[in-house]
């Protein structure tokens, strides 16, 4: 037996903002694994960013600092853009990004709360616009890299962009496999001679997939805590296999299967930890699903047919346009009221 008052409290945001981060780890692990420590020194170098800017523009707006800074979103937003960059992006071009992020997506629609655009994903999306090279540019998984960079080694690339003696580029970097299917079907290859390079792994890179699959666990987690609901996963990641496989059935030879969509690029990434935003996104059931679905199908046309790898940040951005609308459409009916 137990007692009343049985309602909850309502969860702060600050502890909610550290169950994201914490279920980020996993992921954050694998990548060290996968990638090298290079993610670590960009992780710090947006955390450091975003804090600060965050503060200085909540001292040029005359609110209060430690409230804010205190809630975790901050770093929420540098995590989530860390972890889209490329491990080895030149320190400016992160601090660039987060700074988009915090000030223009964030801040100036008036903070957390009232941003209508995913934060983390305006920062992406302006620096692959703006830098499509350098966003382009990713290290080749450790599994198969035959020159490996120490910790001290990316750090000098990272803040000086000084490779050791002998070392070039392309011996470090390689094409994702989104980027390198697009090309190659350019040249008119096959889809299995295209899946014999050795960045391609079962179902995704070599490396990669281990890195999915952590945020996949993490997300799990998010929604054991309840801290977002099942809609928004399962819509995007639904979306995106039912477009990809029955393109997939028709021409095989031209249209990649589900499996490799769902463990390539941030579609894993964006379903569980981008899109569930709560600020940029619907509030209604209904509105979840409508909004995720398209998220995926809009991912898988601009992977397929757009002039960039991945399509999950510009995806998600077109749909936080629609937001407005869809939840104005997919309220529910107040009881005891006619539908109509």
């Amino acid at each position: 037996m137990s007692t009343p008052p049985y309602v909850l409290g309502n969860t702060p945001v600050g502890t909610i903002m550290f169950k994201v981060l914490l279920a980020l780890v996993p992921g954050i692990v694998a990548y060290v694994w996968a990638f090298g420590s290079g993610i670590l020194i960009t992780l710090a170098l947006a955390s450091v960013t975003a804090l600060v800017s965050e503060a200085i523009m909540l001292k040029l707006r005359r609110r209060p600092i430690k409230p804010s800074l205190s809630d975790n979103s901050a770093l929420v937003t540098a995590w989530l853009l860390a972890l889209a960059l490329p491990p080895l992006a030149p320190w400016w071009l992160v601090v660039v990004g987060t700074l988009i992020a915090m000030v223009v997506a964030k801040q100036l629609y008036g903070g957390l709360g009232y941003n209508p655009f995913n934060p983390a994903m305006v920062g992406y999306a302006a620096l692959l616009i703006s830098f499509p090279v350098i966003m382009t540019q990713w290290p080749t998984p450790l599994e198969i890299a035959q020159i490996k960079l120490s910790f001290a080694d990316q750090l000098a690339y990272i803040f000086n962009r000084v490779l050791p003696d002998a070392v070039q580029l392309d011996a470090i970097s390689t094409a994702t496999p989104l980027d390198y299917l697009k090309t190659e079907l350019r040249l008119e290859h096959t889809m299995a001679d295209i899946h014999q390079a050795p960045v391609f792994g079962v179902f995704g890179a070599k490396g990669g997939e281990i890195v999915i699959t952590a945020y996949l666990l993490g997300g799990l987690y998010l929604m054991q805590q309840r801290i977002i609901s099942w809609h928004i996963p399962v819509a995007l990641l639904g979306g995106l296999a039912a477009i990809a496989g029955v393109f997939h059935l028709i021409d095989p030879q031209h249209y990649d299967s589900a499996l490799f969509h769902l463990f390539n690029g941030a579609a894993m990434l964006g379903a569980f930890f981008i899109a569930t935003d709560p600020v940029s996104g619907p509030t209604t059931p209904k509105g979840k699903l409508i909004f995720a679905a398209s998220i995926g199908m809009l991912t898988w046309v601009i992977r397929t047919w757009g002039g960039y790898p991945d399509g999950v940040a510009f995806a998600v951005l077109l749909m936080n346009l629609c937001v407005p609308l869809i939840d104005a459409h997919t309220q529910p009916r107040v009881f005891g009221h006619d539908k109509s």
